[in-house]
């Protein structure tokens, strides 16, 4: 989920459920109230019903395809700033070798907006790990909790969906509602497209669309060129759905 991995409001923004203006943007600190929130995520538009799996393949500019399988564990973290978060997990591997592999941690406010609290992430090749760069947590060394998915998305929300600087300075646009998207898992009508920029890496823009019930479906790399699609939507098995929120990064679960 945010492997990409305007506007600068100096006050405190205190979340008790956040509305439009609620967003927060740039590095705004959040005083995020852990009684708001909850791990059980319903919002239509990015749902994690614990045991629910997302298959991709990734092609690149290049036609290198690598397969991403996403699981909504059954396992909960609670972040260093209090709040209880569901854990996800992201694995990228290319001919079955693990290349990425990523806990994600997400949590619901009151309202139904989608936060996004950090990521334990790691790199690989041959086998061997190379990097652990993104990683952060929302509530150490001045990282910031950000959304992933407002309770009702509009057409020109902003909002920061990670602050930890020089590390992970995503943000995400609202561009359009009840766009069309085919791919492999089938045809989708009434999307949510958001945009997702950096300015780690101002030329990096990917464009993504959000099912009802299903989530995100498809991410086009307007730069490079590349996407990613979704192939199909699965449930495993309870206890591989805890296996996935508790092995160690670059094992196979």
């Amino acid at each position: 989920m945010p492997r990409l991995r305007h506007l600068l409001v100096c006050c405190l923004v205190v979340v008790a459920g956040c509305g439009t203006e609620g967003l927060p943007q740039a590095d705004d600190p959040v005083d995020l109230d852990p009684a708001e929130f909850t791990a059980d995520i319903t919002n239509p538009w990015f749902p994690l019903e614990p045991g629910t799996r997302w298959t991709y393949r990734e092609t690149t500019e290049d036609g290198e395809t690598v397969d991403v399988d996403v699981i909504a564990t059954s396992v909960t973290r609670e972040i260093a700033d209090g709040v209880t978060a569901r854990v996800v997990r992201d694995t990228v591997t290319r001919d079955g070798d693990i290349i990425e592999d990523t806990l994600d941690w997400y949590a619901q406010d009151a309202d139904g907006t989608v936060w996004y609290l950090g990521e334990d992430t790691a790199e690989f090749e041959d086998g061997e790990l190379t990097t652990r760069e993104g990683s952060f947590e929302a509530g150490v060394d001045g990282a910031q909790a950000g959304v992933i998915m407002p309770a009702s998305p509009e057409v020109g929300m902003t909002y920061r969906q990670e602050f930890y600087e020089g590390e992970a300075e995503d943000n995400g646009e609202v561009l359009a509602l009840g766009r069309r998207a085919s791919v492999p898992a089938g045809e989708y009508d009434d999307l949510v497209k958001t945009a997702d920029t950096t300015p780690l890496e101002p030329d990096v823009l990917e464009h993504k669309l959000y099912a009802r019930d299903v989530g995100l479906v498809l991410t086009v790399d307007k730069k490079a060129g590349g996407r990613e699609e979704l192939l199909a939507v699965t449930h495993v098995s309870p206890a591989e759905a805890r296996r996935a929120g508790e092995a160690p990064l670059g094992e196979a679960y």
